[in-house]
């Protein structure tokens, strides 16, 4: 087993409440309690297609990968674990959906970092369910209660939408650029005003926002978007038929499902997995480019300055060169000779 997240060696140190218990684990999942966790049953839901992926294999169909719940996989559990997500409003949405379909009287456990924000659970569920701090450990804190009101979700309050040069955008929360276009993305789609052709896959795609502005433009390109997170995939899909745009929508951790190869690969890498810094995924993505691009096809993404990818685009690919900077971004671009 990997090891355990200091929030989930917390939620250790009650096992005893889990014996006999239904229990659906949910939130900011990172490890693999679920699988070892000892209860009458247990279910995992994961936003993450890349915990999806570790977890399947053990769990089988116990393990869903969803940015929503359905009913039937949550109802027959009396007990939620529940990891608190970093962004706030990412948290609401799922606690609200997940409330929506336990029983009154279902016990409900919160954990999460403090610097996570997991203080803010006794706030937001008052008047669902009346929590109190039952443990601090491994600077986390564990929030207990019952469920006594079960919400009522509706996903249509939680889409937001703005508007980019005549394009919906379309995002559900946790999804970056969830209320309008960061600096980064707008820097990059800066460098895409020539006329484009071929084969485009958006990797890290968000809500779609580049790539529905580049097919937008470009009608006669292909598009494939992928991402890690559920969210961003229902978000993506969504601003695509918003825009009556045509293209292949893909769960991916980078390259994992993805067989094509592409005239471009276009992205604004994420560099944290949850609440830590990581450059894996964005050093997989680089390194593994040229594989998956056509010759003369190229690679270009977005970064903080700061962040060390143009050595990891030299190895991968011999040469890069900056396409676009600001103080805080670079626009990165390399070619498959």
């Amino acid at each position: 087993m990997s090891l355990l997240t200091p929030a989930s060696e917390v939620i250790q140190r009650h096992l005893e409440h889990f014996t006999d218990r239904h229990v659906i684990l949910a939130g900011d999942i990172q490890d693999e309690l679920a699988a070892t966790l000892e209860a009458a049953s247990v279910r995992v839901i994961t936003n993450q297609y890349h915990h999806w992926q570790r977890l399947q294999p053990l769990m089988g169909d116990m393990a869903l990968f969803s940015a929503t719940t359905p009913a039937e996989f949550i109802q027959p559990c009396d007990t939620l674990i529940y990891f608190w997500q970093k962004n706030k409003q990412e948290a609401c949405f799922q606690l609200d959906d997940l409330c929506t379909h336990l029983a009154a009287g279902s016990q409900i456990f919160i954990v999460g970092e403090n610097r996570s924000g997991v203080k803010s659970a006794e706030s937001i569920m008052e008047g669902i369910a009346s929590l109190q701090k039952i443990d601090s450990a491994r600077r986390c804190g564990l929030y207990y209660g019952e469920l006594e009101q079960p919400t009522t979700f509706d996903i249509a309050r939680w889409w937001r939408h703005y508007e980019l040069d005549n394009v919906r955008i379309n995002a559900l929360p946790g999804v970056f650029s969830h209320n309008e276009l960061d600096i980064g993305s707008d820097l990059l789609l800066s460098t895409l005003t020539d006329p484009m052709s071929g084969d485009l896959l958006d990797l890290a795609c968000g809500n779609g926002v580049i790539a529905a502005v580049i097919g937008s433009q470009n009608p006669e390109i292909k598009l494939t978007l992928s991402d890690v997170s559920a969210s961003a995939l229902d978000s993506a899909a969504s601003t695509l038929e918003a825009n009556k745009l045509t293209a292949k929508v893909i769960a991916s951790d980078a390259y994992s499902d993805i067989n094509d190869k592409f005239d471009w690969i276009i992205s604004n890498p994420p560099f944290h997995d949850g609440l830590n810094t990581s450059y894996r995924a964005v050093e997989n993505m680089i390194y593994q480019a040229p594989k998956y691009l056509k010759k003369g096809g190229r690679l270009r993404i977005v970064a903080n300055a700061f962040l060390p990818y143009p050595d990891l685009l030299d190895k991968a690919f011999g040469s890069h060169e900056v396409l676009a900077k600001t103080g805080k971004f670079k626009v990165y671009q390399a070619v498959k000779r």
